[in-house]
């Protein structure tokens, strides 16, 4: 990747963060611009204004909902919380008629959404709503100060624009993961040989959220059974009958006997340290998922990632099967090394084929008939459900969504819309379509994001 595509990627990363940056903060990124990746201030302004980042803006979320501070004022946070639903909900909609039409503000509809969730957000949290009223406070008492033209240093000259911590911009996205940007996408199958649970395609939004770029390997799950040794597979203990209760219980409510089936008691041939981790139940993966600080994509998060921003289309890179972008139909019953196909437009690999992945919904053939437009989760109705998802998952007994497909010798398993459920325990399935040994490989990967909603 050159460097220019480098700066773009930072550009593109910041964006997922928020649609808007200070004119302070525009310098800082001028400035890595030229320090960092050998561009000319000239280039790197081209780049931004080209970006769709909105430069120099102070947002005013009450004005965005067409709401006041003084109406605000001395309700109840139950009222105040409906008020900003109800404005919130109104506006969206009325971005979601206008289709793709340009807005008078310069931004785009895409980008107004984002700063409808931004303000929402914002304003149902007490304590961020009290820090925006103090910046929007602030910045009545600043004495005005006359515009003056900016000198944008050019490329000849070694003068750069001064940067401190509170100019610069960092952003820190976990290791080995993706940033995806919020926003809508088609998710389902409306395709004639579709099964019915992939009906219809419906438009779902998003927000941010990274996403493991590879599938969880062999050698990253040996580090979380180090650390958690009752998640270990249960085999040759020279004291069993002092660990029998313990393996017992994991193995009779947490995953079935085929649990790591191609490992030995503690772990794998050598060379399959970066196949994908194996004949995983969900609760190994969600157990891993909050080891490693992280948790399990959402269904409606894992299909927008493997889409990689692609509509329409069957498979990650296209409509047509290519055997040259997927492992499928060799080597029947095995599994390959992670990233050995080329990744999607996302930067993610393995999205589809290899192994099938755990998701965190509860499985509903019928869900996209009635999945809520925004963040949508099965099993998840309000914030309670959430929180009991994420921190009491080993009381979950419905079944999950896998996601992704495996190897097989036609395409159907693993087009990007394809889904399958199993229950939470199994590290296989086997159905009256997939009843063959190569149709159990699951692994899962993991997400994260900067709510820390795991």
């Amino acid at each position: 990747m050159s460097k220019h595509e480098d700066f773009i990627e930072v550009i593109n990363t910041l964006k997922t963060l928020s649609p808007t940056i200070t004119d302070a903060q525009r310098r800082g990124l001028l400035h890595r611009a030229v320090r960092e990746f050998d561009l000319s201030v000239e280039k790197a302004d081209e780049i931004l204004k080209s970006s769709g980042l909105i430069v120099g803006e102070s947002v005013n979320y009450f004005q965005v909902l067409g709401l006041s501070l003084e109406e605000l004022q001395d309700q109840s946070e139950e009222t105040i919380v409906t008020r900003v639903d109800a404005a919130h909900q109104k506006y969206y909609s009325d971005s979601l008629r206008a289709g793709g039409l340009p807005r008078p503000d310069g931004r785009t509809q895409e980008q107004w959404r984002t700063v409808l969730n931004q303000a929402r957000d914002t304003l149902k949290d007490p304590q961020k709503r009290a820090e925006h009223i103090a910046s929007l406070q602030n910045e009545i008492s600043q004495p005005i100060e006359p515009i003056q033209t900016e000198e944008v240093p050019s490329s000849e000259s070694d003068e750069l624009p001064n940067t401190d911590d509170e100019t610069s911009i960092s952003v820190s996205i976990p290791e080995d993961m993706v940033p995806i940007p919020a926003g809508e996408f088609q998710m389902g199958n409306n395709n004639e040989k579709a099964n019915d649970r992939e009906k219809p395609v419906h438009t779902v939004y998003v927000d941010t959220f990274c996403i493991d770029k590879y599938p969880v390997t062999n050698a990253q799950y040996k580090k979380f059974l180090d650390a958690n040794p009752q998640w270990r597979k249960p085999g040759r203990l020279r004291n069993w009958n002092k660990t029998r209760r313990i393996f017992k219980q994991i193995l009779s409510n947490y995953h079935d006997e085929d649990y790591l089936k191609q490992w030995d008691w503690t772990s794998y041939t050598d060379e399959k340290a970066n196949h994908p981790v194996t004949h995983i139940s969900w609760y190994a993966a969600m157990a891993y998922a909050k080891w490693a600080g992280k948790r399990l994509p959402t269904e409606a998060e894992w299909e927008k990632a493997a889409r990689g921003g692609k509509t329409g289309q069957k498979y990650p890179w296209g409509s047509e099967l290519d055997p040259n972008m997927v492992f499928c139909g060799k080597d029947v019953g095995n599994i390959i090394s992670v990233g050995k196909y080329p990744a999607n437009s996302y930067g993610l690999y393995d999205m589809v084929g290899n192994v099938w992945e755990w998701c965190l919904d509860a499985f509903n053939a019928d869900f996209y008939s009635s999945s809520p437009l925004r963040n949508p989760v099965a099993g998840v109705d309000k914030q309670e459900d959430w929180d009991m998802l994420i921190s009491k998952f080993l009381d979950i007994k419905t079944d999950r969504v896998l996601r992704g497909g495996t190897i097989f010798t036609s395409s159907d398993p693993f087009h990007t819309a394809a889904r399958w459920s199993c229950a939470p325990a199994l590290t296989n399935f086997r159905t009256t379509l997939y009843i063959a040994d190569y149709a159990a490989n699951i692994g899962f990967r993991c997400v994260w994001d900067s709510r820390n909603k795991s």
